[in-house]
């Protein structure tokens, strides 16, 4: 599995810092949708699916969260801790989020809206439609 995480340019000076995201430019679709998770509990496990063909760019705007990446034949964990790198995560890749730093704040970046009929949630489903694909 190739996974690619991005570079983000971090402009700033002795007043802060400051990150622009662009589609086509850093982000490497149209962003449709944005979101973020905050005050995860310890312990928690996110996720647990994968989309037929949303693709992502993960960031970790503040603290720190693992991913797990799983396209089916091959299993990876990522680390994310920096706001100036983005997880791109295409379709077809299963994904579980966990250990969330207390302050983390995890803000993903879609190229759809959301759609309940694009998501696979169940593991052995999404093992069958890899095999079918």
């Amino acid at each position: 599995m190739d996974i690619k995480l991005v570079q983000l340019k971090s402009c700033g000076d002795e007043r802060g810092s400051l990150i622009a995201l662009e589609e086509q430019a850093n982000v490497p679709f149209k962003i449709k949708r944005v979101y973020y998770m905050f005050n995860t509990g310890e312990n928690v496990r996110r996720g647990y699916h994968a989309h037929k063909t949303l693709k992502q760019v993960a960031i970790a705007v503040r603290g720190s969260c693992k991913f797990l990446l799983d396209d089916g034949s091959e299993k990876i964990e990522v680390t994310l801790n920096h706001p100036a790198q983005g997880l791109i995560i295409e379709s077809f890749v299963w994904r579980e989020m966990f250990d969330f730093s207390e302050d983390c704040v995890l803000m993903v970046l879609a190229d759809q809206i959301y759609d309940e009929s694009d998501y696979v949630r169940d593991y052995n489903d999404f093992l069958k439609m890899v095999e079918e694909k």
